[in-house]
């Protein structure tokens, strides 16, 4: 079965393998399977840990789903490019596609997030990608999305947030929000 990268990175090794490019750590992830049967992965930039085969992501990902920057995964040899969370960092991946042109609805989107203290972690022609810590509230989160993606062009989703088969609520951050 052949691959099918989503990066712009050129790639080698296997789906969860880690490599250096420039000096920088990566790993690549099952993003998906296309229609054609080939693994679509993506490789995401990583810091190594301490645990074999685990590492911490530095950017939210574009379509792995159920991830975001600063969660401590472990690759897994089965299925080539799988991986299991071991630490939540705290962060919602959201991710904004658009129809067309992005840099306008980046110059709207970008400083709304920042003021909650979120990340634009990657910018393509047609995407966008943010982490946002999970304290700033979905509903402030929401809120600044509704208003600012224009929904007849573009959509947003959030990437960590739903079982990616299930649909249903990871509920990951119930502990991170709980009060002491």
């Amino acid at each position: 079965m052949s691959e099918q990268h989503v990066s712009d990175i050129p790639t080698s090794g296997s789906a969860s393998s880690s490599a250096a490019i420039g000096g920088e750590v990566t790993i690549e992830l099952m993003a998906g399977t296309h229609p054609n049967g080939e693994v679509i992965v993506e490789r995401l930039l990583v810091n190594p840990q301490p645990q074999l085969n685990s590492y911490q992501l530095l950017k939210s990902p574009v379509f792995v789903r159920g991830i975001a920057r600063a969660d401590v995964i472990q690759s897994l040899d089965k299925p080539k490019g799988g991986f299991k969370v071991l630490q939540h960092g705290g962060n919602l991946c959201v991710r904004v596609f658009s129809k067309v042109g992005i840099d306008a609805l980046e110059q709207v989107l970008t400083p709304k997030l920042e003021k909650l203290g979120g990340d634009l972690d990657l910018k393509d022609k047609n995407a966008l990608v943010y982490s946002i810590h999970v304290s700033c509230g979905f509903s402030e989160i929401e809120k600044i999305l509704t208003d600012s993606v224009p929904a007849d062009t573009a959509a947003w989703f959030y990437g960590n947030v739903y079982h990616p088969e299930t649909g249903e609520p990871l509920d990951w951050w119930k502990p991170i929000l709980a009060p002491e």
